[in-house]
């Protein structure tokens, strides 16, 4: 059994989800603030190792298309970052639609403030079940080998 923690890279807010390999589901971990950048990969590393994670899972929003825009470059730029400034295992995994998804999910159910607070911790649960089902250990590139 693998754990992997899913992370939704924004600008703003970085949303975080946990899942395993044996379960093949994740659940939401908490929401940090995108800013600044090096205490968010500190927190990030200090999160893998409370959860004992064996990898981490960085959303990869790559165009319709298969192409990568300006977001996609930047989440493969810090999907780096983690992996210099950690040591561990960083993937990348495609994560369109996982916001709007998450939307969808909320949509309803909470105020406009709170449904954002929340969704970028439920993204990256959408994108790292998919991972987890879809043998993301074995299929997802590193940041420093992935292709757009």
């Amino acid at each position: 059994m693998s754990r992997w923690l899913g992370i939704d890279h924004g600008l703003k807010r970085v949303g975080l989800a946990v899942g395993s390999t044996e379960e093949g589901f994740a659940a939401p971990v908490t929401v940090l603030p995108a800013e600044p950048e090096d205490r968010l990969l500190a927190e990030i590393d200090r999160l893998a190792g409370e959860y004992n994670v064996a990898g981490l899972v960085v959303g990869w929003p790559v165009n319709m298309d298969d192409t990568e825009g300006p977001q996609a470059r930047a989440a493969r730029a810090f999907a780096a970052a983690l992996a210099q400034v950690t040591g561990r295992d960083v993937r990348l995994w495609d994560e369109r639609l996982s916001s709007f998804h998450a939307d969808a999910a909320l949509a309803g159910h909470l105020t406009r403030g709170k449904r954002k607070a929340r969704q970028d911790a439920l993204a990256a649960t959408a994108f790292l079940d998919d991972f987890l089902r879809n043998d993301g250990p074995a299929r997802a590139a590193r940041p420093d080998a992935a292709e757009s």
